[in-house]
């Protein structure tokens, strides 16, 4: 994997980066989770909003990053969780879809909660 610089970064490295981020965000954990119910299908923006029951700006937060409160650095897309999908034609409509690593980390997070 590899960061905006174009560093390698091993998946044993960034995966305690990932749990704190998701453990310091109910928004971004939530929107894993359910885009981790859909999968591999996707969701737009809006939709992610009404089932995880936050507003779109919220979820564009934490799948993209927004200054300060949320973080590019611990955005769902930066910590390769989510990878944003132009659907077909219209290119104006943006897909996000959980990444194979993205699955792995929240099948983790529930195999977690399951065991307490």
């Amino acid at each position: 994997m590899q960061d905006r610089d174009g560093t390698v970064i091993s998946p044993d490295i960034l995966k305690p980066l990932v749990i704190r981020s998701l453990r310091r965000s109910n928004v971004r954990k939530k929107v894993a989770e359910y885009l981790f119910d859909i999968s591999p299908s996707g969701s737009y923006t809006s939709e992610i909003a009404y089932n995880v029951k936050t507003t779109p700006t919220n979820v564009i937060g934490a799948i993209r990053g927004m200054n300060s409160r949320y973080r590019y650095d611990e955005s769902l897309i930066s910590l390769k969780i989510v990878e944003q999908v132009n659907s077909g034609k219209n290119k104006d409509i943006k897909l996000y879809k959980l990444t194979d690593f993205g699955k792995e980390i929240v099948e983790s997070l529930l195999d977690n909660r399951r065991r307490f």
